[in-house]
């Protein structure tokens, strides 16, 4: 038999309520659901659901400042050079 681990998380309490009551009401407690997500994740190795920001597309205060940067830049005649297009 396997050595088990214990995980613990910190949750809001209301959502620890309503997963239980979930759990309950398919049958499964909260530690057999949170060792069927393991388990899939390792079986798949990917999170088994989508994880995305709430914005369209994520970009980090850094990531943005440079961008800004950047246009000013273009905006200004900085750091730009004129390309002929080349076709193949």
């Amino acid at each position: 038999m396997a050595q088990l681990a214990t995980i613990s998380a910190r949750i809001d309490k209301d959502d620890k309520i309503r997963f239980d009551e979930f759990c309950n009401a398919v049958g499964l407690n909260a530690s057999i659901a949170i060792n069927l997500f393991v388990k899939t994740v390792l079986r798949r190795r990917e999170i088994p659901f989508s994880i995305e920001s709430d914005e369209k597309t994520f970009r980090s205060e850094s990531d943005m400042a440079e961008l800004k940067r950047r246009v000013q830049d273009l905006r200004a005649n900085r750091n730009s050079a004129e390309h002929d297009i080349v076709e193949k």
